[in-house]
C-alpha cells in the first residue's frame, strides 16, 4: 500500500487572513472555500485547510520546497512585509537565511504562530 498526504488542516483565528497571508507569499491560487473551511492548494496535490478556532492555537511547523527563483520572491516578500525572519527553527539567528547543502532556506511567522520555512532542497540533498 502506498500512503499519500492529502490534506492537513491549519487552525487559526481568521482564515481570510491566515490564507490569503500564505498564498500571497507563496504565488499560489487563490483559497477556495470548502465547508467551513479555506483550502489553499499546492503543486503537488496537498492542501492546507484553514479552519478557524476561538482561543490558544498550537504551533505548527509547515515547510515548502521551492525552486531558487521562487526561493528569491518568496523571500523578497518576506522583506518588504518586515517580517523577521531566522536560519534556525530555534530563533537564534535572526535576520540570517540557511544553507544546507545544495540548497537554502528560511524561517519566518504566519499571523498565528505557525512556522513557515520555505527551503530549496531537501534536506539531506547535497
Amino acid at each position: 500500500m502506498t500512503a499519500e498526504l492529502d490534506h492537513t488542516i491549519v487552525w487559526c483565528r481568521d482564515k481570510q487572513r491566515s490564507a490569503a497571508f500564505l498564498t500571497e507569499i507563496l504565488e499560489l491560487p487563490a483559497a477556495k472555500p470548502f465547508g467551513p473551511m479555506l483550502v489553499v492548494a499546492l503543486g503537488n496535490g496537498v492542501s492546507l485547510d484553514f479552519y478557524e478556532q476561538e482561543g490558544a492555537i498550537a504551533m505548527q511547523h509547515y515547510a515548502f520546497l521551492v525552486g531558487e527563483d521562487e526561493f528569491d520572491r518568496v523571500f523578497a516578500r518576506i522583506r518588504e512585509r518586515g517580517l523577521a525572519y531566522w536560519a534556525d527553527p530555534g530563533k537564534q539567528r535572526p535576520g540570517e537565511i540557511y544553507q544546507h547543502g545544495a540548497g537554502r532556506g528560511v524561517y519566518f511567522d504566519d499571523p498565528d504562530g505557525h512556522k513557515l520555512e520555505v527551503m530549496t532542497a531537501p534536506y539531506g540533498d547535497s
